[in-house]
């Protein structure tokens, strides 16, 4: 029961983030990358906060506990914001590859730090899923016109996503997901505004179609998908959690066509049989 469970919260992360790229990639029409990651973890955090009255008993006191809590958003903060630049420069296919190179970063580091298991069948699932990510790209960008600053953004952003899956792992899978979350995306916020404010501008557009995107990146991309991905970090194996995550740029290609009339080629057929294959040997035990 435990498993399926798992599964189904699982899948709720993705519907929830494959979708949020296409409604991203709308959302920096309106705002710099800067703002609209600002507007996007204030809002989060306002929304969690309720939740802290009546989890305060599971709230840590300890310093050395906090602080790490603190450096986890500040880490979240440059991750997501650095994301989002490359997002607003380079390609949708492109992006996605390169902000999915993250699971091969987490299974360097949980053999380093988690001291996690390397089995064959793991390490087939993690590189056959990263090649079907790598074949949605075929055809979308020549390779020497990617070598630029928005490709080195888009690694960074996925180099750091690692870090915070190693990190919390390592060291905070003692404190609740939800209060985890609340902080992050708190100090993620404290950290962004005088950036945003001294690099862009503060900015906030009362359109209603901003207003929608920003309150479904915030209420649900980062509220509730980030809470429950922090909550299978806790519970799951990394290297297992991060490779099954080569399945969101597959399931946001029917949200990008749905959403943002991107096509849809044969290509992805394949991406998606990789995939599959991928996140069956990563889970098989």
């Amino acid at each position: 029961m435990k498993r399926l469970r798992n599964w189904l919260l699982f899948l709720s992360v993705v519907l929830i983030w494959a979708s949020n790229w296409a409604v991203m990639k709308i959302g920096l029409k309106y705002v710099s990358p800067l703002n609209f990651v600002l507007d996007r973890f204030l809002l989060s955090s306002l929304a969690l906060s309720p939740l802290l009255i009546f989890l305060r008993e599971r709230i840590p006191h300890d310093k050395e506990t906090l602080v790490k809590l603190f450096l986890l958003g500040v880490i979240n903060a440059v991750c997501v914001a650095s994301t989002n630049i490359g997002l607003v420069y380079e390609k949708s296919g492109i992006s996605a590859i390169l902000t999915y190179t993250q699971p091969l970063f987490v299974f360097c580091f949980a053999l380093s730090f988690l001291k996690e298991k390397a089995g064959i069948s793991k390490l087939l699932g993690v590189f056959i899923g990263f090649s079907g990510v790598v074949a949605l790209s075929i055809g979308e960008s020549n390779p020497a016109e990617s070598l630029s600053y928005p490709v080195f953004f888009l690694l960074m952003g996925a180099f750091l996503w690692a870090v915070t899956i190693v990190y919390y792992k390592k060291l905070l899978s003692h404190v609740d997901p939800v209060v985890t979350n609340a902080v992050q995306l708190t100090a993620s916020a404290i950290l962004l505004a005088p950036l945003a404010s001294a690099f862009e501008g503060l900015s906030f557009p009362l359109t209603h179609l901003y207003i929608l995107i920003i309150l479904y990146t915030s209420v649900f991309a980062s509220a509730i998908g980030l809470t429950l991905w922090v909550f299978l970090l806790r519970e799951e194996d990394a290297t297992v959690l991060s490779s099954s995550s080569f399945m969101i740029p597959i399931v946001a290609l029917f949200f990008g066509w749905l959403l943002i009339g991107e096509n849809v080629e044969l290509k992805s057929l394949l991406s998606i049989g990789l995939v599959a294959s991928g996140v069956y040997l990563v889970n098989k035990s």
